[in-house]
């Protein structure tokens, strides 16, 4: 399981090092691809065939004509990229993606269970303060959520 927050810096060759926790987990190849609230995602090769899969299937419907699900796959397939964790636990963010997620020279790299998502810092506090204050909101929403199924 991935979990933790940690700051790291962005080398001028837009690589990045990976928490030495997160290594062994993830492997030598992995996936990022644009994720949601301005962050990237980072799936291991076998989570992200996981994710392929429920995102190409709507229980035997032909997902490509549905217009929602088009677009969105289109976004998050069309601007995944396969990186190498280098010997010494670094990977390279390609400029595109770099630019989406308005990541300088630090970054935060945070542990979300099945998959690490990196964000620009200020970013990422911004958005955890305001999660911190709804923390308790969404957690009875999803008690009852979890009550009515």
């Amino acid at each position: 399981m991935l979990i933790g927050e940690y700051i790291h810096t962005i080398d001028e060759k837009n690589r990045m090092s990976l928490p030495a926790k997160f290594r062994k987990e993830l492997g030598k190849k992995i996936i990022i691809t644009p994720g949601l609230d301005q962050c990237l995602f980072v799936f291991t090769l076998k989570e992200w065939e996981k994710v392929s899969e429920r995102l190409g299937s709507n229980e035997g419907d032909l997902s490509f004509l549905k217009s929602d699900q088009r677009t969105f796959n289109r976004n998050m397939f069309g601007q995944a990229s396969e990186a190498e964790v280098d010997s010494i636990g670094r990977i390279l963010i390609p400029d595109f993606l770099k630019e989406r997620a308005k990541l300088k020279n630090t970054g935060a790299i945070v542990g979300v269970q099945d998959r690490l998502e990196i964000w620009n810092d200020k970013i990422w506090l911004e958005y955890k303060k305001k999660a911190e204050k709804q923390a308790e909101v969404l957690a009875e929403k999803l008690a009852k959520k979890e009550d009515d199924d």
